[in-house]
């Protein structure tokens, strides 16, 4: 079975914000294959149970906090007695340009706390990664500015077109 985490924040107030990229495109792959997000409190998140050419698929949507996203990521893997070889996680990364896209199969968080948590408590950096940019100091964003506001932010009407069709493009790779 593949597993396939976006990462973000719960709630309507953080829905559509820059943090919130990894549960886009999880959402449009979960309408993409015609499944469904069901609460799973054992591991603290909506899933999405599906199949994909033959193979199951689990979609996960954390219902911690991003920093905490860890919690339910390694509570999914153990539960299934997965490698961690066979995890996907989607998030925002607001030192790429927006609309880049960067696909690794293994390496460190970064900046990034929601990726700390989760290689903190999955004991290992192997797994697969999809960052999405979300550009904190650049073309479409101060040079200087308070990167956790910025991440907590949505998107500009100028900028929507661009991580609309990036999340579409990651969503067709996926499936």
């Amino acid at each position: 079975m593949k597993i396939i985490a976006g990462l973000g924040n719960p709630g309507e107030k953080y829905a559509k914000t820059r943090h919130n990229v990894g549960f886009m495109v999880v959402d449009k792959l979960c309408d993409k294959l015609k499944s469904e997000w069901k609460e799973e409190k054992r591991f603290i998140a909506l899933v999405a149970n599906c199949t994909q050419d033959g193979e199951k698929l689990l979609l996960v949507k954390p219902l911690t906090m991003m920093n905490l996203s860890g919690q339910t990521v390694s509570k999914i893997v153990n539960f299934y007695k997965e490698s961690p070889g066979n995890l996907t996680i989607i998030y925002d990364d607001l030192d790429l340009p927006l609309g880049t896209v960067r696909i690794r199969d293994k390496g460190s968080a970064g900046t990034h706390n929601g990726m700390k948590s989760i290689i903190l408590s999955l004991g290992t950096e192997e797994f697969k990664r999809i960052r999405l940019g979300t550009e904190s100091r650049g073309l479409t964003s101060p040079g200087q500015q308070d990167t956790t506001s910025y991440v907590l932010s949505s998107f500009t009407k100028e900028e929507e077109p661009i991580i609309k069709k990036v999340i579409e493009e990651v969503v067709g790779d996926l499936s």
